[in-house]
């Protein structure tokens, strides 16, 4: 190919480490900075649209973070362009106005409707896929989205735990507990019940500093069994307010990346 083709789409999700769900991986996907002029072939899929720069990663020209945000948002079904989307936004630190930036420049192309949709559910701080899958069922419920990672505190400030999700003023903290209930903090080799036995520990220490705590695992999230629970809770929980407290944990360094010029095509 000419030594200006980027590696873009989900193949540059796949160069960067990307965590990527139900994404189709049987071509490598590319862009020319031309305008049309894709096409598909048997093992590659060449996209023709503008692009003025890329990063440069080892050796190989590829879609800078929230370009290839924005390109997944456009051709992949939401729930797999939230995924990416998120960790890419964690991993390099890409904020909403980036993002936005990036919006502005595909206006008109196709799929633009959905990249809107799909870039108002991107959160960096999101930490699984199942967390980023949690915020899509939340929204499907016209329920608010909550903020993701929070760190609890007793009232004279002393560290108690990190949640995947909370609603501060409502003072309801949300867990994705992954394949079993409590089971978010197992690890490997680990005693079942006696991980479920310490989370049920925290969760008690939790509800007695006033917040409520809503839990779901993937079988939740599969036969949507949480959005009911969570309406319920939010609606409980406005007039009272929680002894503990909610900061924002801190986000981990953002990776950084080396970003070339390109020149412009003429064919």
């Amino acid at each position: 190919m000419s030594e200006q083709t980027v590696v873009s789409h989900q193949s540059a999700a796949v160069v960067y480490g990307t965590t990527l769900w139900r994404t189709p991986l049987e071509r490598v996907c590319v862009t020319r900075n031309r305008r049309g002029g894709g096409r598909v072939r048997a093992l590659t899929k060449v996209h023709g649209s503008p692009l003025d720069s890329a990063a440069e990663v080892e050796g190989l020209l590829v879609t800078a973070p929230a370009r290839t945000i924005v390109d997944l948002a456009l051709t992949l079904p939401v729930d797999a362009a939230v995924v990416a989307g998120d960790a890419l936004a964690g991993a390099f630190g890409i904020a909403g106005d980036e993002l936005a930036r990036e919006l502005a420049g595909a206006a008109g192309r196709h799929g633009i409707v959905q990249a809107r949709r799909v870039v108002e559910l991107i959160d960096g701080r999101s930490q699984s896929i199942g967390e980023s899958l949690s915020r899509i069922m939340i929204r499907r419920h016209g329920l608010p989205l909550p903020r993701s990672q929070g760190n609890v505190l007793t009232p004279d400030g002393r560290f108690v735990a990190r949640v995947d999700f909370y609603y501060a003023a409502e003072g309801v903290l949300c867990e994705f507990d992954g394949p079993i209930r409590h089971g978010r903090l197992l690890g490997p080799g680990q005693d079942v019940a006696a991980a479920v036995h310490r989370e049920q520990i925290r969760e008690n220490y939790l509800r007695a500093l006033g917040f409520e705590v809503v839990r779901w695992t993937w079988d939740d999230l599969v036969h949507d069994r949480v959005g009911r629970r969570l309406r319920a809770a939010l609606s409980r929980r406005r007039a009272l307010r929680p002894d503990g407290r909610i900061e924002p944990a801190t986000a981990p360094d953002a990776r950084r990346v080396r970003i070339v010029r390109l020149r412009s095509e003429v064919e």
